[in-house]
């Protein structure tokens, strides 16, 4: 059978015969890269999979919740690294506009509907603490003088 590159190491391989259309070599490296690829392609194309796997990845977080504190402890480079990328994260974040084309201005009236509203603070982008509001705009009979 001809050799063909392997899609993880771009290194020549001869597949096996029992599976002609092997596109990966059989180095664990790169047999580890086809199953992440294949994970990545799945949970983009089948939500119940992108579901399941969210909930096996909360579970395991709810059973070691110190593992973050401890690999930072136990590896230094790793803290350091973030620490030295983190002013760039925060620069990026201070210069996203959060409201662009909805913004409110004494001329626009607001539709009556259903809103979502959250404090609007720089540091605070999560909205976790949104709440639901309705909003029933009334109509004037008047028109208001100048």
């Amino acid at each position: 059978m001809q050799s063909k590159p392997c899609a993880g190491c771009g290194k020549l391989f001869h597949p096996r015969p029992q599976t002609p259309g092997q596109t990966y070599c059989a180095s664990a490296a790169c047999q580890r890269e086809r199953r992440r690829r294949w994970q990545q392609a799945r949970r983009q194309t089948d939500p119940d999979y992108r579901e399941d796997q969210a909930r096996a990845q909360a579970a395991w977080a709810a059973q070691h919740p110190d593992y973050w504190r401890e690999y930072r402890r136990l590896h230094p480079a790793y803290r350091e690294r973030n620490r030295c990328l983190q002013p760039a994260r925060d620069a990026r974040r201070a210069q996203r506009v959060l409201a662009k084309m909805d913004v409110w201005t004494r001329e626009t009236s607001v539709p009556s509907g259903i809103y979502r509203m959250s404090p609007a603070t720089r540091d605070d982008l999560a909205k976790m603490d949104a709440w639901m509001v309705r909003i029933t705009a009334s109509i004037s009979l008047t028109t208001p003088t100048e």
